[in-house]
């Protein structure tokens, strides 16, 4: 039987479907690539149907309209993470920033009273009424069989990904169908300054490492340093377009890898139409629930793993703060400290922080005495393994706070090294010798 006969009575319009959600619910949408584009877009249409919903949400590639100002009394916005739309919402009171790690994410959903509705995204479904969930996982393995009731927007144009991203049709109450072109995140040009930190951090990855890699020009330009390595594997939160390459020529080919051998794992992926076809039924890539990927005790399974992050401050003990921006909550604690974690319970694994040494058109230096008033501590001190900057590579593990001191100032942008010099001399009592 065809699946439209099976199920008709599932299918609404976009605007009907959302009518469903009551005041007082806790809703949670699907991110980046997987956001359910037509429910989004008639939550802002039918705000007034009702209030006082709470909308747990991460990150969003489009407009976004159910975050902007006016939504606020019919959903206020959670979130662990930040990013424009969201940003925004947080600074002007619309919205509230929830601290906690990725992994943890399911539990702490589940601890602040579970989710009522669920908000997804869909591919058509196969011959067994089984859906791709797309490529933002995540936590929708854990909502999904938790909701009351499971909206899905059906959407051609999504990539079918293997992994934990199933969900049959019996398992969906309310199905609307509404074809969009999936949402790019291209790659932007990468800097000199990008190319000689990638170019850096690439000189600590070796053969048979696993690896974790982000977005951006950072890891876009590690990426590029990387063709001639050998057997690496990738298990990492975000993937990207930079791995599809490396992963086609077999630079990563996962064989090394102590668990999910033989295959690239993430829990979400963003990037352009080449990455999507990449992902669309390839057994050899899995998106995974994040409470799997980004747990350290998962991570740590692996050998010699590396995880390369980036940050807004390092101050000359080594704190990380990834988060505030002039006491502004920025973005969040993401999957940072997770695959931190697990890379120094790794057997052989090392944790980098990558940044270019300034910011602000070089007028502020990214390495600094102590980190800014109001500033959060992200990753303590104490689990960095090293901080490269486009002027070198600090290895702060195992090192006193003069000998961690020290190495920071050296790979700091010249034009500040007198004032952190100046500095260590007064921490430290002794007069600074390069």
């Amino acid at each position: 039987m065809d699946w439209k006969q099976q199920f008709q009575g599932k299918i609404l319009s976009a605007d009907e479907a959302v009518r469903h959600i009551k005041s007082g619910d806790k809703i949670s949408i699907a991110h980046v690539g997987s956001e359910p584009y037509a429910l989004t877009e008639a939550l802002a249409r039918n705000k007034e149907a009702f209030r006082d919903v709470d909308l747990y949400f991460l990150l969003s590639l489009g407009q976004a309209p159910h975050m902007e100002p006016g939504m606020e009394e019919h959903i206020r916005f959670h979130g662990i993470f930040l990013g424009g739309t969201t940003r925004k919402a947080v600074a002007e009171g619309r919205g509230e920033y929830l601290p906690g790690f990725f992994h943890q994410y399911p539990r702490m959903l589940e601890e602040r009273g579970g989710i009522d509705v669920l908000l997804i995204s869909i591919s058509a479904p196969d011959q067994h009424g089984y859906c791709s969930m797309g490529t933002g996982i995540d936590h929708l393995p854990y909502a999904k069989d938790r909701a009351g009731l499971v909206i899905a927007q059906m959407n051609r144009n999504l990539p079918r990904v293997m992994g934990d991203s199933f969900i049959h049709l019996r398992d969906i109450d309310i199905i609307v169908e509404e074809d969009r072109l999936m949402p790019e995140l291209p790659p932007v040009p990468i800097t000199e300054v990008e190319r000689k930190i990638g170019e850096n951090c690439a000189s600590l990855v070796k053969d048979g490492d696993t690896l974790q890699l982000g977005i951006g020009g950072i890891p876009d330009a590690v990426v590029t340093f990387l063709k001639d390595k050998k057997d690496l594997g990738l298990h990492t939160e975000m993937a990207a377009d930079g791995v599809v390459d490396l992963i086609k020529s077999g630079v990563i080919n996962n064989k090394r890898k102590k668990i999910d051998r033989g295959k690239s794992i993430a829990t979400f992926a963003a990037g352009t139409k080449k990455l999507y076809d990449f992902l669309d039924n390839n057994p050899a890539f899995e998106l995974r629930a994040v409470d799997y990927v980004n747990n350290p005790y998962t991570i740590a399974q692996n050998d010699n793993v590396v995880s390369i992050n980036s940050c807004i401050q390092v101050d000359l003990m080594g704190q990380v703060n990834a988060e505030v921006v002039k006491g502004m909550q920025f973005s969040g604690v993401g999957g940072q400290v997770d695959f931190v974690r697990g890379a120094n319970m790794s057997k052989g694994g090392r944790a980098i922080m990558a940044l270019p040494s300034t910011a602000a058109g070089g007028t502020i230096s990214k390495i600094v005495p102590f980190l800014d008033h109001g500033a959060a501590v992200t990753t303590l001190r104490t689990e960095v393994n090293y901080v490269v900057t486009e002027y070198g590579i600090a290895q702060l593990w195992g090192k006193t706070l003069r000998e961690r001191a020290k190495a920071l100032i050296a790979i700091a942008h010249p034009d500040f090294r007198e004032g952190l010099q100046a500095e260590y001399e007064k921490r430290f009592h002794e007069k600074w010798k390069a």
